[in-house]
């Protein structure tokens, strides 16, 4: 067996050759059929730097296991998760690539240099025997600049829902925070004495007796808000540690994000929230719903900070500039339902991103507050929120750019469509 030549003698085989594109493939790895006329139709057309596939793995009988159906561009995700390299071709600069820490530092300095992100072939290439390991977690919050953050919760009766929110927000990790607390009509002794001690510690108690309109309530709201960030939050949360407020503004302050939202977690411990997907059933659905928080899932999605097409309102940090440029949330066709997906997609189609923070963990106890809509107003009034969003995002036909083509349009869970 022959040397194995330095990347150096590998870039000069490669420019003395012509060659403008690298494919590297792991020893034991191999491709798909057609996989190079794949690369080569998508580079044609994108004219991105960097092309990557989906992959799955070879086990010891020989067997293809464990696809990986994944993402358009994250790269928040990829900070986290390498999903690209080893299932990737890219535009091969001789000089820029001669790195001496090896390809796959050669791949990201492609995937910085590109003028174009990332293009996704959704089409298994690579049939791998291992794939990367992900980063761990910072546990390390960023230095920052202590905002005024104005939190929100529209309320209506149910004191003790009411009570333990608000003493998670009483020890929440953040020096200047400030309470609007929006009552819809309350009637219970308990819950008006509840709101009156509120007011007597500094919150703002605003009164709104008409019928219910989230997006009325938290627009009403940031009119008396003072903060330079808006915290939406429902009274049915609770908030095991003391710095969720504090992940979830350091994501809201970069100039690149629109909404940010938490992990949620029913109370026994399963997911309720790890991000919104669009599509879902035809308008929008929570991802990875009902899985525990602890179980691998779909190739750990739920565990590290992404990109995503929307988060939940139950728990949502948002700069109020940006709440404000478009438009707060929709009073008219979203009152109840789908306000929050429609506020991020504002917010995305403005060039700030919604921004999924799993280090902000809460307990949502979805709907102790409201109930179910199963009543046929309710149920009528559903239907025309949904109508709205297919109206107005095209939800019904949209595959999002953060799921995939072959993951059902059915389930809340990342599982193959059948």
């Amino acid at each position: 067996m022959g040397n194995i030549p330095s990347l150096a003698q590998l870039s000069g085989a490669l420019a003395s050759r012509g060659i403008g594109w690298i494919c590297p493939i792991a020893c034991g790895d191999r491709f798909a059929p057609g996989a190079a006329l794949h690369y080569g139709a998508v580079a044609a057309q994108s004219g991105a730097a960097v092309v990557y596939a989906d992959d799955d793995l070879v086990d010891p009988t020989g067997e293809c296991v464990a696809p990986h159906f994944k993402p358009q561009w994250n790269s928040e995700l990829f900070r986290y998760v390498d999903y690209v390299s080893g299932a990737a071709a890219w535009r091969w600069e001789p000089v820029a690539d001669l790195l001496p820490q090896g390809l796959n530092c050669a791949l990201r300095g492609a995937i910085q240099r590109g003028t174009a992100e990332p293009v996704h072939v959704p089409v298994v290439l690579h049939h791998r025997r291992a794939r990367p390991e992900p980063q761990p977690l910072s546990t390390q919050l960023p230095r920052m600049d202590p905002v005024r953050v104005s939190i929100i919760i529209p309320t209506r009766d149910q004191a003790a829902l009411l009570s333990g929110c608000l003493a998670g927000v009483e020890r929440v990790a953040w020096p200047d925070v400030e309470l609007i607390i929006v009552d819809n009509g309350s009637s219970e002794r308990t819950a008006l004495d509840r709101l009156d001690r509120a007011a007597a510690d500094g919150a703002i108690v605003l009164r709104d007796t008409g019928p219910f309109n989230f997006s009325r309530l938290n627009n009403r709201a940031v009119e008396h808000a003072s903060g330079d960030l808006l915290c939406l939050l429902n009274n049915d949360v609770e908030m095991p540690d003391a710095d969720w407020l504090a992940w979830l503004v350091a994501a809201a302050q970069r100039a690149d994000v629109g909404a940010a939202g938490a992990q949620l977690l029913y109370a026994d411990g399963t997911i309720q929230h790890a991000g919104v997907v669009l599509g879902v059933g035809g308008g929008a659905a929570h991802a990875h719903r009902g899985l525990p928080s602890a179980a691998s899932g779909y190739f750990g999605r739920h565990c590290y900070p992404q990109f995503v097409s929307a988060v939940t309102g139950a728990c949502l940090v948002v700069e109020r500039s940006k709440f404000l440029a478009v438009g707060g949330l929709d009073e008219r066709d979203f009152p109840v339902a789908f306000n929050d997906v429609d506020l991020c997609l504002k917010l995305n189609a403005k060039g700030w991103a919604s921004y999924y923070e799993p280090r902000a963990r809460l307990i949502h106890h979805e709907s102790k507050s409201r109930g179910l809509d199963r009543d046929p107003v309710s149920r009528a009034r559903f239907a025309g929120e949904l109508a709205a969003l297919k109206r107005k995002w095209h939800t019904d036909t949209i595959i999002d750019r953060f799921h995939h083509p072959r993951l059902s349009r059915f389930s809340d869970q990342f599982v193959l469509a059948v």
